[in-house]
């Protein structure tokens, strides 16, 4: 069972790809999932989507989730 991670905008520039697969454990969330990949907590600029909704980063995934990480939107 596993996830999709996809980065997006500067994301991926400072991640060198646009994607990544992850083994999905019992109780992932979108923050232990940034944490496995990452080592690190998920910084709180980061914006998280599961399949194309914005999710908190305490949201529990599942099977088959995409995940798309963005940073902050800004706009005028």
């Amino acid at each position: 069972m596993h996830i999709t991670i996809r980065y997006f905008a500067s994301l991926r520039d400072e991640m060198g790809r646009s994607a990544d697969q992850l083994d999905l454990e019992d109780g992932m969330t979108i923050a232990s999932a940034w944490q496995k990949l990452h080592g690190g907590d998920m910084p709180d600029r980061i914006l998280a989507a599961v399949n194309q909704e914005y999710s908190s980063p305490d949201h529990v995934l599942e099977e088959g989730d995409e995940v798309a990480f963005f940073p902050p939107v800004t706009g005028g």
